[in-house]
């Protein structure tokens, strides 16, 4: 099924809006956290992970600013032709800037999802290896509980893996296999 843009056209499109290598290797692992989130769901794969991929492509030229960020977004996405669900829910994974509050589960999902990522990152630097096979998904439900590691990452919003039908455990081991997946691409 076709979404009005095809992975390896998003992909080019990421580079081209997205300079930070870490901001596009963070735009890697919520594609493949969406992709794995959708598998297990019984949701479609291709949708879910464009949606992952393009949900930050105008951090950048917003400077991260929450009021405006993903409002360049739609519009680059629309003039490209994209399906209006992957629109919405890029809109939706950033609450602040529309004033609406989630309530799809294709919304929850990208919101908890590209926010776990950070969280996983955050435990795989600290161990010695520093490499993301190397971490248990318990380590990250351990780190989860402590609110001074990763403080930009908000747990509120991780927890919304539940209006998912997921606790906590299953949603960082998704998670976490599926960013470990990857680990050559995050160069993790």
């Amino acid at each position: 099924m076709g979404y009005g843009i095809e992975r390896a056209e998003a992909r080019a499109l990421l580079k081209e809006h997205v300079k930070n290598e870490n901001l596009v290797k963070h735009c890697l692992a919520s594609e493949a956290v969406m992709i794995a989130l959708a598998e297990r769901l019984g949701e479609d794969k291709e949708k879910w992970g464009l949606a992952g991929l393009l949900h930050d492509l105008d951090v950048e030229t917003v400077n991260a600013d929450l009021t405006r960020h993903t409002h360049e977004t739609e519009k680059v996405l629309r003039q490209k032709g994209v399906d209006e669900d992957i629109i919405c829910a890029i809109k939706m994974h950033n609450e602040k800037a529309h004033g609406a509050k989630r309530s799809d589960k294709f919304h929850h999902a990208l919101a908890a999802g590209e926010t776990i990522t950070g969280l996983i990152i955050a435990t795989t630097l600290v161990y010695p290896d520093k490499k993301i096979k190397s971490v248990k998904a318990k380590s990250v439900k351990k780190r989860m509980k402590e609110k001074a590691f990763a403080a930009g990452v908000d747990r509120n919003i991780i927890m919304e893996c539940e209006a998912l039908g997921l606790g906590l455990d299953e949603f960082a081991e998704i998670s976490l296999k599926a960013m470990q997946g990857i680990a050559d691409e995050l160069g993790l």
